[in-house]
């Protein structure tokens, strides 16, 4: 495991030092509101934001590593940016060669959970944060680490800091807009071109793996597929067959540097009759109600208000289900906006304001038991003046091809 020096080797690229990639007047008023006096990170998805898109190739997939795991750790003071640092594995020496990373009080010495906390703690204790409430993760936190920061931190108390991180992230940037709009677009045109290719005879099976491949050739990272055909509403990947005269929901998110592109589409084996037609119809009618009057300042729970109206207009209401949540990095990030959703949460939005840069997931299902499983999800952003959706093309029936 050497790092030998080398004439090979790029010359080390220090631009990006001391310049925070996040508003961090904005997190030490969040750690103010939630009387926070540090945080010590460990979310690979809240670090990523910190560090301004960075995540550490070897273990993107996977953290379990011999008998521990990969753990890293970004440290913050409130109040005193410029002396944050970050925990991270002996290899992470060539991505600081590379200039990815902002904090210049950097230890890549650790391998084992324990260490890397250790590490953590000690980095914490000198530039003087160890005393007061600090901030962790929780449900991102081995019980062994734990230990370790409460043991190393004596003056310390450990206290939840996950919703100061994800309300952090709430309102995007535009350059995360762009991400996001990329995200759904390449997703969208993936499904296209799976639909264009394939037609009666192929499995479910088999699209789940043509769709993996179309958004890899375009830049994603697949994360899932969740495809229905016909009257079946099982959504998982097998050997069920494409049938002449059915239905086809595609449902896949793919990640753009670190974003979320999450969509469904719909296609047909075939010409779609009338009351196919009809049925995509009111489902498009009630995921456009849902943009009604979306703007910074709506409160959120208009949206449920708004598709409510709407789904008193459809005929096959009582077969509908309508639901929202943010995106961004992670799926169902903030703004919550429903306590009924998967998983469940607080709808801590419902009742406040939405706001320039949010972003959320807008979904309709019907569940038709003679004619099929028939959705349709949006990504849409919140703007200035209104709102802004994602990857809008491909949203009536798309005609199987090949």
């Amino acid at each position: 495991m050497s790092f030998a020096y080398s004439e090979g080797n790029p010359v080390e690229d220090t631009s990006k030092l001391h310049k925070p990639p996040f508003d961090v007047a904005r997190l030490d008023e969040l750690m103010e509101e939630a009387g926070l006096d540090a945080l010590l990170v460990t979310s690979k998805h809240s670090i990523q934001y910190l560090l301004g898109g960075y995540r550490f190739f070897f273990y993107d997939n996977m953290d379990a590593h011999g008998l521990s795991r990969y753990l890293p750790f970004f440290v913050y003071v409130k109040g005193r940016p410029l002396d944050s640092g970050y925990v991270g594995a002996p290899w992470e020496r060539y991505s600081k060669q590379l200039g990815q990373f902002w904090v210049s009080n950097l230890n890549f010495k650790n391998f084992a959970s324990t260490g890397y906390a250790a590490a953590a703690a000690a980095m914490l204790k000198d530039v003087g944060g160890g005393k007061g409430r600090v901030g962790i993760e929780v449900g991102f936190m081995p019980v062994d680490a734990f230990r370790v920061l409460e043991e190393q931190l004596p003056d310390a108390k450990l206290v939840d800091g996950t919703f100061t991180l994800e309300i952090l992230r709430a309102r995007k940037t535009p350059a995360e807009l762009t991400l996001l709009r990329e995200a759904s677009e390449r997703v969208v045109d993936s499904m296209l071109a799976v639909i264009a290719n394939n037609g009666p005879g192929v499995t479910k099976a088999a699209l789940f793996e043509a769709l993996k491949q179309e958004e890899t050739a375009r830049g994603l990272k697949f994360d899932y597929a969740l495809t229905n055909m016909g009257v079946a509403f099982n959504r998982a990947p097998y050997d069920q067959v494409w049938q002449e005269g059915e239905t086809l929901a595609l449902d896949s998110g793919g990640c753009y540097h670190g974003y979320i592109g999450d969509v469904t589409r719909m296609a047909y084996a075939g010409e779609p009759d009338a009351e196919l037609i009809d049925l995509l119809g009111q489902v498009e009618t009630v995921q456009q109600a849902a943009r009604k009057n979306l703007r910074p300042g709506t409160r959120g729970g208009d949206i449920f208000d708004h598709v409510s109206e709407a789904l008193r207009t459809c005929s096959a209401s009582n077969k509908m289900f309508f639901s929202a949540h943010g995106m961004g990095i992670v799926s169902h990030e903030a703004p919550w906006l429903m306590n009924t959703a998967m998983p469940t949460y607080e709808a801590y939005h419902r009742e406040r304001p939405l706001e320039e840069g949010m972003v959320v997931s807008l979904e309709t299902e019907l569940h038709h038991t003679e004619r099929g499983f028939i959705k349709l999800e949006d990504t849409v952003a919140i703007t200035a003046d209104g709102c802004e959706g994602f990857g809008d093309h491909g949203r009536g029936w798309n005609i199987a091809g090949g």
